[in-house]
């Protein structure tokens, strides 16, 4: 079961950076820190509609996943499963 733990832990790195870099791509909705940084410059070039959605919808799909994996490394932790 030990082969299970190491690749949900594999699984779980990969997906945090790419968690990260979906909520980076993220456009800004403007007053904060994003506009600070430069985020008010892409504002005449946003995303589509579509491309937006699709965003989103992707960022939400990562982020259960995301979240399972850490709630199943939990469970197996605690029940020393591996």
């Amino acid at each position: 079961m030990s082969v299970v733990k190491l690749v949900l832990q594999i699984i779980l790195v990969i997906f945090s950076a790419l968690l990260t870099l979906l909520i980076l791509m993220h456009r800004g909705k403007g007053g904060g820190l994003s506009d600070m940084f430069g985020g008010g410059l892409t504002q005449n070039a946003g995303s589509s509609g579509v491309a937006e959605k699709n965003l989103n919808r992707w960022t939400v799909i990562i982020a259960l996943l995301w979240v399972g994996i850490i709630i199943a490394l939990d469970l197996m932790t605690k029940f020393g499963v591996a």
